[in-house]
């Protein structure tokens, strides 16, 4: 079990985590050992996640996430698959913790009296450098 917050914890069993290679320099280790991580996640059909934290989510995670709702994380910058392991799962709660956030409701405000009047002072200001911009009369 992984323990996100106080109230979501995912089973290990939700995730699907494959080895891969690596990209990069590295040498002949890189060509031979499988070091890097790709994280699977299916947020869509999660029981774990409440529907409004994996609406949350989903938009957070943005081109991370797949058509099918999996979110796909892959960690490749530990030379050890097991730091690459921990790194991946480190960023899948880290997303998950800010997406369990509730964004806090907007406040409508209404402008000062002094603003107002700042608005207005500087619209008759622009009116009259446009009207001085015409051609003077002729008598």
């Amino acid at each position: 079990m992984i323990f996100v917050t106080d109230a979501i914890g995912l089973d290990e069993g939700e995730l699907d985590i494959k080895a891969a290679r690596a990209s990069g320099p590295g040498g002949q280790h890189v060509n031979k050992t499988s070091t890097a991580i790709e994280l699977r996640f299916d947020v869509a059909n999660s029981p774990s996640l409440a529907a409004d934290v994996k609406a949350r989510l989903t938009k957070i995670a943005g081109s991370r996430m797949t058509l099918d709702g999996e979110l796909l994380i892959f960690a490749q910058t530990h030379r050890s698959q097991e730091m690459n392991r921990q790194d991946a799962i480190g960023r899948l709660v880290a997303l998950i913790q800010k997406a369990a956030e509730a964004p806090k409701p907007r406040k409508r405000t209404r402008p000062t009296k002094a603003s107002k009047e700042r608005r207005l002072a500087a619209k008759t200001r622009r009116s009259g450098v446009k009207a001085m911009r015409g051609r003077p009369e002729q008598d």
